[in-house]
C-alpha cells in the first residue's frame, strides 16, 4: 500500500531544489523504481516532487566535444540514438539491456543511475542493517544475487545497467541543490558501505541530479557491455561487464573494465585494466586480463557461481572487443 503524500510539480529547476529541500520529499522522474520503493516501505514520502515539467533535463546531444544527456532522458531514447549507437556503442548496448521496452520508454536515466537497492531483505519485512537495524540478513541467508566485491557489512549489489558503462566512459554528473552546482565524476558518485551503509550516493538534501555528461572517446577506442541475466528479458545482472578499451595499432592504449551486478557501487576491475596495458589482445592476454578482474572477490555461500561468470564474461568481451 503507498503511504498519504503531497504531489507537486515545480515550473523550475530552483523551485524543485527547494521542494526537494523539504523534510520528507522524495523525487519523481519515471517513476519505475519509485513506485516500488513506497509500495515496500523502504522509504516513506510526505511530499513527492515530479520532475516532469522540466525540459531542460531532457534530450541528448554533442556539444564541445562531448555528448550531455539530460536527466530525464528515457533509457529508450539512449538505446535507439544513431549518435550514441554510432559513437558510444556500449552505451546503446546498456540501455537496450534494461529492463523490458515498457520500462525502457518510461524509465529514465536520472533515476537509472540513482536506483535504490534490490536486495530482498531490504525490500522485505526485515529490520536490517540498511534500515537502522543491526543484522545485514544477507551474510547468512539466500545470498545468491549478492556481492562478491565491496561488500563489508551491507552485501547488495547496485541494480543499474548505465552506471558500469558510463564508469568506463569517464561520465561526469552534474548535481544542482541549494548550495548551487557541482560536477562529479560518475564513478566517485557512489557510496561503498563500508564508507556510509545508510546511503548510496553523495547526493545531499535537495540536490537533484540534472545530466550526465560523456566525454567523446579519443580515435582506435572500443567499447562495449554484456549482461548475464536468468531471464532473457526484464530481470536485474547476475553479472555484467563493461568495457571501454583504446588501442593504439594492435596494442591496447589504456583500458577501463567496469563490472556490474557484483558490488554495492559499479566495480572498477582495476587489475584487468593494468594487465591490458600495452599488451596485444590475444586469447591467453584476454584470460590474463580475466583472472585480474576476480582478484580479491570474496564470494558468499551461495554465491560463488558469479566468479566464474565475470571471469569468462570478461574473457569473452575482451575477445569480441579484438
Amino acid at each position: 500500500m503507498l503511504p498519504n503524500f503531497r504531489y507537486v510539480k515545480p515550473r523550475t529547476l530552483a523551485d524543485a531544489v527547494a521542494f526537494a529541500a523539504a523534510p520528507g520529499a522524495v523525487l519523481h522522474a519515471g517513476g519505475t523504481d519509485l513506485l516500488g520503493v513506497l509500495r515496500d516501505g523502504v522509504r516513506g514520502a510526505e511530499a513527492v516532487v515530479s520532475l516532469s515539467g522540466l525540459g531542460e533535463l531532457r534530450g541528448l546531444g554533442e556539444a564541445r566535444g562531448r555528448l550531455r544527456i539530460g536527466a530525464l532522458t528515457t533509457v529508450a531514447e539512449v538505446a535507439d540514438s544513431p549518435l550514441v549507437q554510432q559513437t558510444l556503442p556500449g552505451l546503446a548496448q546498456a540501455a537496450a539491456a534494461v529492463g523490458s521496452p515498457q520500462l525502457r520508454h518510461q524509465g529514465t536515466v536520472g533515476g537509472n543511475l540513482c536506483q535504490k537497492p534490490r536486495c530482498w531483505y531490504y525490500r522485505g519485512d526485515f529490520h536490517c542493517l540498511r534500515k537502522g537495524g543491526d543484522t545485514c540478513f544477507a551474510a547468512q541467508g539466500e545470498n545468491q544475487y549478492h556481492c562478491i566485491f565491496g561488500g563489508e557489512s551491507c552485501l547488495y549489489v547496485h541494480p543499474s545497467d548505465l552506471a558500469p558503462m558510463l564508469v568506463a566512459l569517464g561520465a561526469l554528473v552534474r548535481l544542482v541543490g541549494p548550495g548551487g552546482s557541482r560536477v562529479v565524476p560518475l564513478e566517485k558518485f557512489y557510496v561503498l558501505p563500508a564508507d556510509d551503509f545508510t546511503r548510496e550516493t553523495v547526493l545531499e538534501p535537495g540536490e537533484i541530479l540534472t545530466e550526465v555528461v560523456v566525454p567523446l572517446l579519443p580515435a582506435g577506442t572500443r567499447t562495449s557491455y554484456r549482461k548475464v541475466r536468468t531471464r532473457g528479458a526484464w530481470d536485474f545482472a547476475l553479472a555484467a561487464v563493461a568495457l571501454a578499451v583504446s588501442f593504439d595499432g594492435q596494442r591496447v592504449r589504456e583500458a577501463r573494465v567496469v563490472l556490474g551486478g557484483v558490488a554495492p557501487i559499479p566495480w572498477r576491475a582495476a587489475g584487468a585494466d593494468n594487465a591490458l596495458r600495452g599488451v596485444r589482445l590475444t586469447a591467453g592476454e584476454a584470460a590474463r586480463a580475466a583472472e585480474a578482474a576476480v582478484v580479491g572477490a570474496q564470494p558468499l555461500e551461495r554465491n560463488a557461481y558469479k566468479v566464474h561468470l565475470v571471469r569468462n564474461l570478461v574473457r569473452e568481451s575482451l575477445l569480441a572487443l579484438a
